[in-house]
Protein backbone atom coordinates (compact mmCIF):
# COMPACT_ATOMS: atom_id res chain seq x y z
CA UNK A 1 0.00 0.00 0.00
CA UNK A 2 1.41 3.29 -0.74
CA UNK A 3 -0.16 6.90 -0.02
CA UNK A 4 0.88 9.64 -1.99
CA UNK A 5 -0.59 13.35 -3.55
CA UNK A 6 -2.58 13.44 -5.97
CA UNK A 7 -1.22 13.72 -9.76
CA UNK A 8 -3.04 15.56 -12.61
CA UNK A 9 -3.10 12.00 -14.28
CA UNK A 10 -5.13 10.48 -11.34
CA UNK A 11 -7.91 12.51 -12.05
CA UNK A 12 -10.26 9.97 -13.76
CA UNK A 13 -9.48 6.59 -11.57
CA UNK A 14 -9.81 9.77 -8.40
CA UNK A 15 -13.56 11.09 -10.04
CA UNK A 16 -14.42 7.00 -10.68
CA UNK A 17 -14.07 7.25 -6.73
CA UNK A 18 -16.05 10.14 -6.02
CA UNK A 19 -18.71 9.33 -7.49
CA UNK A 20 -18.51 5.88 -5.57
CA UNK A 21 -18.43 8.16 -2.48
CA UNK A 22 -21.87 10.26 -3.48
CA UNK A 23 -23.92 7.21 -3.82
CA UNK A 24 -22.16 5.57 -0.68
CA UNK A 25 -23.11 9.04 1.03
CA UNK A 26 -26.74 9.47 -0.81
CA UNK A 27 -25.99 12.68 -2.78
CA UNK A 28 -25.10 11.49 -6.19
CA UNK A 29 -28.37 12.91 -7.60
CA UNK A 30 -26.42 16.05 -6.66
CA UNK A 31 -23.04 14.97 -7.46
CA UNK A 32 -21.53 17.54 -9.87
CA UNK A 33 -17.73 17.24 -9.72
CA UNK A 34 -16.08 16.51 -13.52
CA UNK A 35 -12.78 15.92 -14.52
CA UNK A 36 -12.38 19.16 -16.01
CA UNK A 37 -13.57 20.72 -12.76
CA UNK A 38 -10.63 18.35 -10.27
CA UNK A 39 -8.37 19.51 -13.31
CA UNK A 40 -8.99 23.40 -12.94
CA UNK A 41 -9.21 23.29 -8.93
CA UNK A 42 -7.14 20.38 -7.87
CA UNK A 43 -4.24 21.06 -10.74
CA UNK A 44 -4.03 24.54 -12.59
CA UNK A 45 -4.65 27.30 -9.51
CA UNK A 46 -2.04 28.49 -7.08
CA UNK A 47 -3.43 27.94 -4.43
CA UNK A 48 -5.17 24.94 -5.40
CA UNK A 49 -9.05 24.56 -3.84
CA UNK A 50 -8.16 21.32 -2.75
CA UNK A 51 -5.24 18.96 -2.01
CA UNK A 52 -5.44 15.44 -2.49
CA UNK A 53 -4.06 11.95 -1.00
CA UNK A 54 -4.39 8.88 -2.51
CA UNK A 55 -3.70 5.07 -1.60
CA UNK A 56 -2.71 2.59 -4.31
CA UNK A 57 -2.07 -1.19 -4.39
CA UNK A 58 -0.48 -2.77 -7.07
CA UNK A 59 -1.00 0.75 -9.43
CA UNK A 60 -5.03 0.53 -8.79
CA UNK A 61 -6.56 3.65 -6.70
CA UNK A 62 -7.95 2.48 -3.54
CA UNK A 63 -8.81 5.51 -1.48
CA UNK A 64 -8.14 9.37 -1.54
CA UNK A 65 -8.61 11.57 1.20
CA UNK A 66 -9.27 15.07 -0.08
CA UNK A 67 -9.06 18.54 2.27
CA UNK A 68 -7.92 22.18 2.55
CA UNK A 69 -6.53 24.69 4.69
CA UNK A 70 -8.52 27.62 6.74
CA UNK A 71 -5.35 29.66 6.56
CA UNK A 72 -6.71 32.14 9.55
CA UNK A 73 -8.74 31.12 12.94
CA UNK A 74 -8.90 32.55 16.39
CA UNK A 75 -5.35 29.95 17.21
CA UNK A 76 -3.34 32.40 14.66
CA UNK A 77 -2.76 29.41 13.22
CA UNK A 78 -4.57 27.58 9.98
CA UNK A 79 -7.36 24.77 10.48
CA UNK A 80 -6.82 21.97 7.94
CA UNK A 81 -10.30 20.22 7.16
CA UNK A 82 -10.99 17.19 5.64
CA UNK A 83 -13.69 17.26 2.85
CA UNK A 84 -13.94 13.32 2.20
CA UNK A 85 -12.01 10.53 3.20
CA UNK A 86 -13.18 7.59 0.99
CA UNK A 87 -12.01 3.69 0.63
CA UNK A 88 -13.03 1.21 -2.17
CA UNK A 89 -15.24 -1.53 -1.07
CA UNK A 90 -13.01 -4.61 -0.54
CA UNK A 91 -10.04 -2.60 0.73
CA UNK A 92 -11.95 -1.43 3.85
CA UNK A 93 -10.74 -2.54 7.92
CA UNK A 94 -7.15 -3.33 5.96
CA UNK A 95 -5.36 -0.18 7.74
CA UNK A 96 -6.20 2.32 4.47
CA UNK A 97 -8.13 4.43 6.14
CA UNK A 98 -5.25 4.96 9.35
CA UNK A 99 -2.49 5.24 6.69
CA UNK A 100 -4.44 8.62 5.07
CA UNK A 101 -5.71 9.97 7.97
CA UNK A 102 -1.61 9.34 9.52
CA UNK A 103 -0.22 11.27 5.82
CA UNK A 104 -2.59 13.80 6.12
CA UNK A 105 -1.65 14.68 9.91
CA UNK A 106 1.90 14.80 8.76
CA UNK A 107 0.68 17.32 6.28
CA UNK A 108 -1.24 19.34 8.66
CA UNK A 109 1.99 19.12 11.14
CA UNK A 110 3.81 20.56 8.15
CA UNK A 111 1.65 23.58 7.47
CA UNK A 112 1.97 24.51 11.16
CA UNK A 113 -1.67 23.73 11.55
CA UNK A 114 -3.58 24.18 14.98
CA UNK A 115 -6.26 21.62 14.28
CA UNK A 116 -7.82 18.83 11.90
CA UNK A 117 -11.91 19.29 11.06
CA UNK A 118 -14.23 16.90 9.63
CA UNK A 119 -17.84 15.86 9.39
CA UNK A 120 -19.07 12.88 9.66
CA UNK A 121 -22.61 11.35 8.67
CA UNK A 122 -24.34 10.42 11.84
CA UNK A 123 -25.21 7.54 10.40
CA UNK A 124 -22.00 6.59 9.49
CA UNK A 125 -21.42 4.82 12.65
CA UNK A 126 -18.14 3.01 12.13
CA UNK A 127 -17.13 6.14 10.26
CA UNK A 128 -17.71 7.71 13.95
CA UNK A 129 -16.10 4.64 15.52
CA UNK A 130 -13.03 4.37 13.24
CA UNK A 131 -12.60 8.36 13.78
CA UNK A 132 -12.39 7.82 17.88
CA UNK A 133 -10.34 4.74 17.87
CA UNK A 134 -7.44 7.71 15.94
CA UNK A 135 -8.32 10.22 18.76
CA UNK A 136 -10.44 12.39 17.61
CA UNK A 137 -14.10 13.20 19.39
CA UNK A 138 -17.07 14.80 18.47
CA UNK A 139 -17.32 18.53 18.98
CA UNK A 140 -20.23 18.86 21.90
CA UNK A 141 -19.85 22.49 21.38
CA UNK A 142 -20.55 23.98 18.09
CA UNK A 143 -23.63 22.93 15.88
CA UNK A 144 -22.83 22.91 12.16
CA UNK A 145 -25.76 25.67 9.97
CA UNK A 146 -26.23 25.59 6.06
CA UNK A 147 -27.37 27.76 4.17
CA UNK A 148 -28.64 26.23 0.68
CA UNK A 149 -27.67 28.41 -2.72
CA UNK A 150 -31.71 29.26 -2.75
CA UNK A 151 -31.32 30.75 0.72
CA UNK A 152 -28.07 32.81 0.20
CA UNK A 153 -29.68 33.91 -2.56
CA UNK A 154 -33.00 35.33 -1.17
CA UNK A 155 -30.93 36.72 1.67
CA UNK A 156 -28.82 39.05 -0.96
CA UNK A 157 -31.76 39.71 -2.71
CA UNK A 158 -33.38 41.05 0.68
Amino acid sequence: MRIRKAVESDISNLLSLMRELAEFEKYANDFAVTEDVLRQQGFHRWPPDFHCLIAEEGGELVGFLVYYFVPFTYRAKPNLIIKELYIADGYRSRGVGKLLMKAVAREAEQAGCGMIKWYVAKWNERGVQFYERLGAMIDPNWHEFQMSEKAFRDLAAS
